[in-house]
């Protein structure tokens, strides 16, 4: 019976009718299908850009149309954030660096601790191993250092304070995170303006502050473009005890069975450890997470919200 059906349907399509309970319009199709409204202004680290300016417009439209629409991924974002941003916002501010670069680091990364790129860039601030090692991070076989929350977010930081001291412009200051300072430098000069948002560079680097602008105004109200989330669906920050290691380590699973948890948890949430040993010739003390059983545990961990415009209460 269901083949006959099937080869009916087939047929009335050929035909160019089909049968009224298989028709769908094309209003019902894509009725939930629209472009999400541009505001008239984007403040980024302070700086009000305006979208009056048609090229600001279609810019700003196009990324956050794309980010509006690639569901999965941005859902996850925000859904991350809620564990991440609380420890990675203090550290910028420490460093002197406005909040709003949190969403350079969801540009970035999605926020994933565990992020590598085809050119080799690695953790939440996609750092590749020759500037990680420039700003202090240890590269190596058996520690990354780029895959460290703290470390990296402090060193991200430096980077683009030090970005921004050269431009006075956060917007310069992230498209040289993205393109180079050498780049982003000359072509200011060459093209005689104070801001990359004016510059005509590559159309990543281009790109690139817009998709920052648009990832935050997403970020702070997702239900306008969508995204509802209950308190209870985002991912929860984790609660540890940290234990310093200042000397080798035969085996990293027998250390982590020793102190109560298995290999798989040491290396999820201590994602700089590269291998199964520490050979810490220079014993340097290295700092390792130990998540309490609680926090682990969705039924025990409790519900924390970094922002409540991030959830619908229904």
């Amino acid at each position: 019976m269901k083949h006959i059906l099937a080869t009916l349907l087939v047929a009335a399509l050929f035909a160019g009718t089909v049968p009224m309970e298989a028709q769908t319009t094309s209003s019902q199709r894509f009725s939930n299908v629209f472009s999400p409204d541009v505001p008239a202004k984007v403040t980024l680290c302070g700086k009000t850009i305006d979208m009056d300016r048609a090229d600001n417009y279609e810019r700003f439209d196009r990324e956050l149309s794309s980010l509006a629409y690639t569901h999965g991924t941005t859902m996850l974002i925000i859904k991350r954030a809620n564990r991440l941003f609380p420890e990675m916002a203090p550290i910028l501010k420490a460093n002197g660096v406005p909040e709003d670069v949190l969403y350079l680091a969801c540009v970035e990364s999605s926020l994933n601790p565990r992020a590598y790129s085809p050119a080799k860039a690695c953790g939440l601030w996609q750092f590749i191993a020759s500037a990680a090692k420039e700003y202090g991070l240890e590269v190596n076989d058996e520690v990354d250092e780029r895959y460290n929350l703290e470390k990296a977010t402090a060193a991200a930081a430096r980077y683009l304070k030090k970005s921004y001291n050269k431009y006075g412009d956060w917007a310069s200051a992230m498209a040289a995170y993205n393109g180079g300072n050498a780049r982003i430098s000359r072509e200011l000069e060459a093209q005689g303006v104070d801001c990359s948002i004016d510059l005509y560079l590559t159309e990543e680097t281009t790109r690139y502050p817009f998709r920052v602008m648009a990832m935050k105004v997403i970020m702070e109200n997702p239900a306008a473009y969508g995204f509802k989330l209950r308190e209870d669906q985002l991912y929860q920050p984790r609660k540890y005890k940290t234990v310093e290691v200042n000397g080798p380590v035969e085996s990293w699973p027998d250390w982590a069975k020793a102190r109560g948890i298995d290999y798989r948890t040491l290396r999820e949430e201590n994602p700089w450890i590269r291998a199964k040993k520490l050979t810490n010739r220079a014993c340097k003390t290295y700092k390792v997470r130990i998540p309490t059983d609680e926090s682990l545990r969705r039924s025990t961990a409790g519900t924390t919200t970094y922002n409540p415009a991030w959830t619908v209460n229904k």
